[in-house]
């Protein structure tokens, strides 16, 4: 939208930063222009999506596990009970175990990004970035893998939100005889936060299932029945968008999207799934939609794809993203946390004036109500069967449609 249309003009006006006295409010009045003007309304449109109440979905690209990130701003913006469901990968889900081994307490350090890293070899020693341990942490991690994947509750098909809410219930035993802090699989589980992957076969907690499969096959283990299903788990995504969409009280999503590749498109799928492919009627994109990445425009990957464009596929509302939209360029892992904490100072900011006003609060300012949504959160994963069963039906009301879109003129057959 252009500023200045209908005679409007938005005015600059700023704060010193001596003048303000929380981030909050530095976000809103010392970031006035250039770089400091997206990262204004990042902040801004996540506040808004959350005073509205919206069902939050994530998706994070990058190792935030292995590097601790998961603890210092993940877990907490968790907590606060907005988070519907997280997209991620299984490189996130694989490392998130390595606090909690046994006999390897605190296996992570720092080493030079641009070190020897022939050395670091001969010393056995893995670096992510600027991030590092011992392979033998890897070994450790995949034993407690297979050990986990041969117990008799994963001899089953399943989603793959299924099997990491069993596996953050491991992680969250194993946590607990190790006296470390809680990860991110057991925090999910403890909230009933649905977690995605899209690529499940790119990443070591899948390398070790296929470890088993390998040995059944060749005779080595007499059963392994653990499978994934792909498209229920798909179907899952969709029904939870479907609920956000037509049965949670704001009747509208937000994501927040951290990096690009899988876990953005998986967080951006269940749109088109639902509208284009399904046929469903009224389906619209998310209504906020907020990202980071350092990926350019114009490289023409997904990573680098700002909501507008999103707009014509469908997976971003046509009639909102001009004044809820927007893609940052920058390295999350340098923005994140001041965002978080204003975040979670605003919430703090209205947690006490609640406590001194009571409901009048919401009378004076809306947006405090869902700043305090309960911190329990939408615990969608025991919602599962319901929501899916949900989006079944709809899908059955559907079936003229559906029918319809089967059909395709084909050249002839091809001899064989």
């Amino acid at each position: 939208m252009n500023p200045c249309e209908n005679g409007q003009r938005r005015t600059v006006r700023v704060k010193r930063v001596d003048e303000v006295n929380s981030l909050d409010e530095l976000f809103r009045h010392c970031l006035p222009a250039f770089g400091g003007a997206y990262f204004r309304r990042v902040y801004t449109i996540l506040d808004r999506a959350i005073g509205m109440g919206c069902p939050l979905t994530i998706a994070i690209a990058g190792p935030v596990t292995v590097s601790g990130q998961h603890q210092t701003w993940l877990l907490p913006l968790l907590e606060t009970g907005w988070v519907a469901y997280l997209s991620t990968t299984d490189a996130v889900c694989y490392h998130d175990g390595h606090r909690s081994l046994e006999g390897r307490r605190d296996p992570v350090f720092e080493v030079p990004i641009f070190g020897d890293d022939g050395a670091l070899r001969d010393e056995r020693t893995i670096r992510v970035t600027d991030m590092a341990f011992d392979e033998d942490v890897l070994l450790d991690q995949d034993r407690f893998l297979t050990a986990m994947l041969q117990r008799p509750e994963f001899q089953r098909k399943m989603t793959g939100t299924e099997m990491r809410h069993l596996l953050g219930r491991w992680y969250a035993a194993q946590e607990a005889g190790m006296q470390v802090e809680p990860g991110l699989l057991a925090t999910c589980w403890k909230m009933a936060i649905p977690v995605f992957v899209g690529a499940p076969g790119d990443g070591s907690v899948f390398l070790n299932s296929m470890k088993l499969w390998a040995m059944k096959e060749a005779g080595l283990l007499p059963e392994y029945a653990f499978d994934l299903d792909i498209h229920a788990e798909v179907f899952e995504a969709c029904a939870y968008h479907h609920w956000g969409l037509f049965e949670s009280d704001s009747k509208a999503l937000a994501t927040f999207m951290l990096g690009g590749g899988v876990p953005k498109n998986y967080n951006l799928q269940p749109e088109p799934a639902l509208g284009q492919v399904l046929g469903l009627p009224n389906v619209r994109g998310y209504e906020f939609d907020v990202q980071i990445t350092t990926a350019p425009v114009t490289d023409g990957s997904l990573s680098s794809c700002p909501p507008a464009e999103a707009v014509t596929w469908g997976k971003v509302d046509r009639d909102t993203y001009v004044q809820s939209t927007e893609s940052m360029q920058g390295d999350y892992s340098m923005v994140i946390p001041f965002l978080v904490k204003a975040l979670l100072d605003r919430r703090a900011k209205f947690e006490r004036l609640h406590a001194e006003m009571g409901d009048v609060l919401f009378e004076r300012h809306p947006e405090a109500r869902g700043y305090l949504r309960p911190r329990e959160g939408y615990r969608l994963f025991e919602k599962r069967a319901g929501l899916v069963d949900t989006l079944r039906g709809a899908v059955r009301e559907n079936a003229e449609w559906l029918r319809e879109s089967l059909r395709y003129p084909l050249p002839a057959a091809v001899q064989s």
